[in-house]
């Protein structure tokens, strides 16, 4: 079998790319050794926001008198029921992958890929047979797994990754989550709000530890406001599962300290999938633990080309699906420009939910920049108030010598939803001044953009 194009691996960076490829005329296939969408679709971005949502549903429920309603009876959790809905979610997603590979003509491969040489793969099926396909490109797009440390050994039971967070047959009373980037915030909040009494552990001095201080001390604030314990500086020494609880020694700026837990969740970040690829056959070269590649992701091997998490890039789906789009299209002779990886931005869906992109007000000032900030809570939102929202607010840094827009960060409702407005105006080079006088729509979460515009030029009207 030959292709014009075979990518290995069906998450947002290898679907997306091979649509787009087929749309330029490539023979495409795709070779996926479990569910199409990998795991971002299946195991991670999806499912877990359907997770959330029922986690931010039953909150409602709990909060439901706050906005006049009576409610008749308790309101209890269902975590089965919840979990079953995730996996609903999933499922359509990845059958709607199908569909559109269907539509685009590219050919699905059921298998796990290997490079055997330069523009030949062999794929090994469930049975244990080979089959040897043929492309003039390959595109490696094997995505990552739960990074494991050392002191932290995931048996699945008691100490687990994401895959068992998000498929518990019970509520766990208590639970340790050790890490809190996105995936560990995620699950921190999620299960805190439906009752597991939660410790959150972190190693660098604020949780979010990518974000802008400011947003992570927020959020702290807001884990802290829902009764969840949260020890930054903090690193887990060890966990002793003998028992019917886990005991972890952590150790803290004050001197080490036990924490007891019914399940412990290990979010310290993920591990790039190239082991048994046929990198080393091949002679892909490798650094740092990822797919050494250059601005459209061609790999030392002429022909073969990497994307998504096992490149060093951001490790989210979006940048993902960028890189991709890229990918085919200098493939397909077209002549696109590089990923602008500054302007990529960030999202946590925790609640309030947390946003971001470009620089941070340190970076901003490390680097040598005047500076104008401005920010602008959401406690002076009529739209956050009368969603009962006030949590949060929105912070932009602009260069002051030229107003151009350095960075956005935002902590509150819904704020996931209007970083996109940030990306697009950085985007286009918009300045201060005009996102000052570009009109808002009133009464909007979005008016805090406005506002915060202003209040970096003195001209806020609502603070």
């Amino acid at each position: 079998m030959k292709y014009d194009l075979i990518v290995i691996g069906s998450g947002p960076g290898g679907y997306v790319a091979a649509i787009r490829a087929s749309q330029l005329g490539l023979k495409t296939a795709v070779v996926e050794k479990e569910s199409l969408g990998g795991v971002c679709l299946n195991w991670g971005c999806i499912p877990t926001k359907s997770l959330l949502k029922s986690a931010q549903v039953y909150d409602y429920f709990r909060h439901a008198g706050d906005y006049g309603v009576a409610l008749d009876g308790s309101v209890s959790p269902d975590l089965a029921k919840m979990v079953e809905r995730s996996r609903t979610v999933a499922d359509g997603m990845s059958k709607g992958v199908q569909f559109l590979f269907k539509k685009n003509k590219i050919e699905a491969i059921q298998g796990t890929g290997r490079l055997k040489s330069p523009g030949k793969v062999e794929v090994t099926d469930g049975d244990g047979g080979t089959t040897i396909v043929e492309a003039d490109h390959v595109i490696l797009a094997t995505g990552a797994r739960s990074r494991e440390l050392p002191n932290l050994k995931q048996d699945g039971k008691k100490i687990i990754g994401y895959r068992e967070a998000m498929t518990l047959e019970k509520l766990p009373e208590s639970m340790l989550v050790v890490g809190s980037g996105a995936i560990g915030s995620e699950f921190a909040y999620f299960y805190s709000t439906l009752g597991t009494e939660v410790t959150l552990v972190e190693f660098l001095p604020n949780v979010v530890p990518l974000e802008d201080e400011e947003v992570s001390k927020q959020l702290e604030r807001s884990f802290k406001k829902s009764k969840m314990k949260v020890m930054t500086g903090s690193s887990v020494e060890s966990v002793d599962t003998s028992g019917d609880m886990c005991k972890a020694v952590v150790k803290t700026p004050k001197g080490e300290t036990g924490v007891e837990a019914e399940v412990v969740l290990s979010a310290v970040g993920i591990t790039p999938n190239i082991e048994n690829i046929g990198l080393e056959e091949v002679g892909v070269e490798v650094e740092n633990g990822r797919v050494k590649v250059d601005q459209f992701y061609r790999t030392s091997v002429n022909g073969i080309y990497a994307i998504g998490d096992i490149v060093g890039g951001p490790a989210l789906a979006h940048v993902a699906s960028a890189e991709g789009i890229t990918c085919v299209e200098k493939i397909a002779g077209h002549d696109p420009r590089p990923v602008d990886y500054q302007n990529t931005p960030a999202c946590t869906y925790t609640s309030p939910e947390v946003a971001s992109v470009g620089m941070t007000e340190k970076a901003a000032r490390e680097a040598g920049y005047e500076l104008k900030v401005g920010k602008f809570p959401f406690t002076a939102s009529g739209k956050a108030s009368a969603a009962g929202a006030k949590e949060g607010f929105v912070k932009l840094v602009f260069d002051a010598k030229y107003g151009e827009l350095l960075g956005a960060h935002m902590i509150g409702a819904n704020v996931t939803e209007m970083i996109a407005e940030i990306v697009v105006a950085r985007k286009l080079e918009t300045t201060g001044e005009e996102i000052i006088k570009a009109v808002h729509p009133h009464p909007t979460m979005s008016e805090a953009i406005m506002e915060a515009a202003a209040a970096a030029y003195g001209e806020v009207i609502h603070i």
